[in-house]
């Protein structure tokens, strides 16, 4: 029986990166699909907060996940779908919580701006308006309803861990789901690429 896990991966990030490749062998033979729609909607230059949702939402609907697994900012999306009732397990990897807040002040003036973009291998445009609409969001605010799993590097050079840490710290003050746990990785950096293996042991405990 294939069982399927909806994948969301990361900003600037697509469903052929590396982390979705070295996962995919590694929880085939436990029966587990990974789902993973491409999230750079309408385009990445045009990226756009409401249709990623709603790309992302689809894919839930059309094919009901066992768990979501998601990276970065694929964590903010799925956090999202569990508010909109797609009520699964999660295992959150290096989730972007606050990233966007400190993203903004530093950005250059003007409305199409250059980033790199790691499908692409290559600096890329995207518009403003995507990064205004992240900060307008807020979904880690509440407290998910469902088993989740976070595992963040220490070493992350993108997101801050004491942030991420701080997120966990509210939500167990509050209450987690049974089963819910904060995994920190030493010597993790943002992409975790080198600790695939024990992502998917979580990934295989998450839809057990």
């Amino acid at each position: 029986m294939t069982i399927d896990v909806l994948y969301l991966h990361g900003f600037a990030s697509s469903p052929a990166s590396a982390k979705i490749t070295a996962l995919r062998p590694r929880v085939e033979p436990h029966g587990i699909r990974l789902d993973t729609p491409d999230l750079n909607v309408p385009t990445f230059e045009t990226l756009d907060w409401d249709a990623v949702v709603d790309r992302a939402l689809d894919h839930a609907r059309r094919t009901p996940p066992r768990a979501i697994a998601a990276s970065s900012m694929g964590a903010l999306v799925a956090l999202t779908l569990v508010q909109r009732g797609v009520e699964v397990p999660l295992v959150l990897i290096a989730p972007a919580f606050g990233v966007a807040k400190r993203w903004l002040p530093r950005l250059p003036t003007g409305d199409a701006l250059t980033v790199f973009n790691f499908a692409r291998n290559a600096n890329a445009t995207i518009h403003r308006r995507f990064f205004d609409q992240i900060v307008a969001i807020e979904p880690e605010a509440q407290v998910p309803p469902v088993r989740t799993t976070i595992l963040m590097g220490r070493d992350d050079e993108t997101v801050a861990f004491v942030d991420v840490e701080s997120v966990w710290n509210r939500w167990r003050a509050h209450g987690v789901a049974a089963g819910s746990k904060f995994i920190e990785i030493p010597d993790g950096d943002h992409g975790l690429t080198e600790h695939v293996d024990r992502i998917a042991a979580e990934l295989v405990e998450a839809v057990a």
